[in-house]
Parts: structure tokens; sequence; C-alpha cells
């Protein structure tokens, strides 16, 4: 992380003199968290007009009636929709981890659809030239963690905006695991990858307008026109179901909100043998493997982690690691949120899964540090690191992060 604050954005999107001042004034209503689209649809989309518009979003682009913004604003005559890029499982969500829908035309609306999955650079900023548009909208549910790949498609497309001479405009959505803070290690810059392309924390606390602030003054080679439409009646200690939104899975293994309250620290068992809950009804929940016992979820409970306890748990998942084989393990049951570390958790469930497990590994190709953002957790666990051990590595580049982080932030 830089030190010092980049200030990159053009004229009149200028960052405001105190970056942590909330959104709106206190006393305001706050039994309905209204997103930035509601924001923009309420104000008749003016910041749209004249423009040509493309829309980058998937199935949680929703409105409260659960209506898509893509099917609104095609039905609008304010609104010049001109094009829509999906991200990594599509537009419409048909596509599992790692896939995407390619470039089609949508049934519904008929618009073109632009697959922005594994583009970057130059590639996609001559896929924002092709589809024609000079103004370029994200519209993503995110779920609070660095290797969640839709902050990296933000990533990815403010960049490209850049590039192409292509206003971006975000319009925010709350982070469902609340804005309090960043936990977790940053991402060292020799292990990016589409799962981290910059430092940032595991858990970076911030919400899709407030990052895309960020990687436009600290990232960014070219400057970008960006404009956020900001979230109304949310605070950084709101859960997600306080929002009064409906929730989407914003990806086939995202199925609830308590998915991604776990979610930045079990997602580290994707970088070992054990199942990470993929093809169960509770990915991320439930964590096992073939041979392994209630020996690992007494193991866990006994580091009395907050917030948090383990039940003994045995399953079969449909799809992925141990198709169709019965596998033991343990079942998180967060029973206090507000005390729940996801990430040191996931150290935890790390830490004691190999010392009661002859058969953990790590995978092969070291994926673990892609995820981690560096050698840092998996070197320390196989040295017979405790979790404290392992947690005291990163604070100091936490730390860092920390202090460039309240530089973006939008609400109180």
């Amino acid at each position: 992380m830089r030190p010092s604050r980049r200030t990159l954005l053009a004229a009149g999107a200028a960052l405001p003199a105190t970056a942590a001042a909330p959104a709106v004034a206190a006393g305001r209503d706050r039994s309905v968290t209204r997103t930035g689209f509601e924001r923009l649809a309420a104000e008749g989309y003016r910041r749209l007009r004249g423009r040509r518009v493309g829309v980058v979003t998937n199935p949680t682009g929703i409105t409260r009636d659960a209506r898509h913004v893509v099917d609104v604003l095609h039905a609008d005559d304010r609104v010049n929709l001109a094009a829509v890029f999906g991200p990594e499982h599509g537009f419409r969500g048909t596509a599992q981890a790692g896939g995407s829908e390619g470039r089609h035309d949508d049934p519904a609306t008929g618009l073109p659809v632009y697959d922005t999955y594994l583009k970057s650079g130059r590639a996609l900023a001559d896929v924002f030239t092709a589809s024609g548009v000079d103004t370029v909208v994200f519209d993503i549910q995110d779920v609070g963690a660095r290797f969640y790949t839709y902050i990296w498609t933000l990533y990815d497309c403010l960049e490209a905006a850049g590039l192409a001479g292509t206003r971006f405009m975000v319009l925010d959505r709350p982070n469902p695991v609340t804005g309090r803070a960043a936990h977790g290690p940053v991402l060292h810059p020799e292990f990016a990858t589409f799962v981290g392309r910059r430092p940032i924390a595991q858990a970076h606390g911030m919400t899709a307008a407030e990052l895309a602030r960020l990687f436009a003054g600290e990232f960014l080679e070219a400057s970008v026109e960006l404009e956020t439409v900001e979230l109304s009646g949310w605070r950084r200690t709101d859960w997600f179901d306080a929002s009064g939104l409906p929730w989407v899975p914003p990806s086939p293994n995202m199925p609830t909100a308590d998915t991604a309250l776990v979610y930045a620290g079990t997602c580290l068992f994707e970088g070992t043998n054990l199942s990470e809950g993929r093809g169960t009804t509770r990915p991320f929940e439930l964590l096992g493997a073939e041979g392994i016992d209630g020996r690992w979820a007494a193991a866990a409970n006994a580091l009395g982690l907050p917030g948090v306890r383990f039940r003994e748990a045995y399953f079969a998942p449909a799809f992925s690691k141990f198709q169709g084989t019965t596998v033991g393990g343990v079942q998180l049951h967060v029973h206090d949120r507000d005390a729940f570390d996801p990430v040191r958790t996931g150290i935890g469930l790390l830490v004691t899964a190999r010392r009661v497990w002859s058969g953990f590994a790590w995978r092969s190709d070291r994926w673990i540090d892609k995820l981690t953002g560096s050698a840092w957790v998996r070197t320390a666990i196989d040295a017979g690191a405790g979790v404290e051990d392992v947690v005291a590595g990163w604070q100091e580049e936490l730390g860092a992060f920390r202090r460039v982080r309240r530089e973006y932030l939008l609400y109180g």
C-alpha cells in the first residue's frame, strides 16, 4: 500500500475534505437502507441523461421489489441502455465458479451482453469501446472478502474505463458483514491474481463505492471520471438483515448472508485438500474430509474463539471435492456475530485440522498463498505456529492498510 494518497479522479469527482463523513445527516430514517440504484432512480436518472449506458451487473442487481435493474432501465425511456457486461458466473448467474456466460444477446431485453470475466487492461477497454457506451455503471452485491472476484471486476472495469475514456459510476450496496473494520492479512504484490489484484486486507470492511475510491486514489495509473451514488440509511455497524433489502445469492455457493459471514475465513479451505462445503446446502459453513472425526470439532472448540461454536458433522457433497462420499468434519455455528472474527476463525480451523488429521495437505498449486496474499500463513502453520502467532504476523501491514482505508470511507 502506498503511504501517501493519490488523487486521480477527474474534476468534479474529487474526494470530500472529510473522508469519513457520514453519507447523510444525523437523525436520518434508518428503517430502510436505500441503494445507489434507488437513489439514482429517485432523481429521475438525471445523472445518466444524454448518456449511452452500459451496466456491469449480475443477479444481485435488483430493486427492493426484486426486479432486475437492467430490466427496469431497459423499460424506461429516460435511459439509453445500450449494453450489459457480465462478471464471473454471468449476468443472469448461470455459470459455476470459474465460469461465465460468454458474449450473447439477453433473451429478456435483446441487449448485447459482453463477458468481462478474466479480461482486464486494454483488452477490457476494447470491449467497452466496441459496445459503443460512454458511461459504465457498476451494480453488484459484494460480500466483503478480498478473494471474492466481483471487487476485482470492479477494479478491472474502473481501470479499463480510464483507458477507454469512459465515464464510470458505482451504485453502492451494503457490505453485508458490516464495515466496522478491516481484518486479516494484506496481499503482497507478488501474489496478485484475480482473487487479489492489489494490497488490501482479506476482510476489507468497505462497500463497493468505497473500494472504487480507494482503487482510483491509490492504484490506478490513468485517471478516470469516477462518480459514486452512495447508500442512505446505512451505518458501518449494520448487518445485511438491517437493510430491509432482499438477499440474492451473488454466486451459486453464497446462498445466504450467513454464508457471507463466515466466508472471509473458511474460504481458505479452498487452498487445502479438505472440502469447503461446496456441493452442500451450507457451503463454507460445513468443512471436512474423509477420515476426519469428532476430534477436530473438540480441538476447534478448545481454542475458545469468540462468537462461534463447532459441531461434529458428516456430509456427502453433491459436487466438488469428495463428490458423493461421506466425509467428517465440522459445522460452524455463529452465536454472536458482533464478536465473531471470520479470519481468525479460519486460521484456527486450519491450525487444528493440521494437528488432528494426518491426511491434511495444502493444494499442490499453493492456492492458499493466493488466498491469504503471501506465504506467511502456510509456512507459519507448517512450522507449528498457533493461532495468535499466525495472526500477529500480519498486524503491521494491516495497520498500514487501515490508515489508508480510513481516507476513502463514506459512511459513519
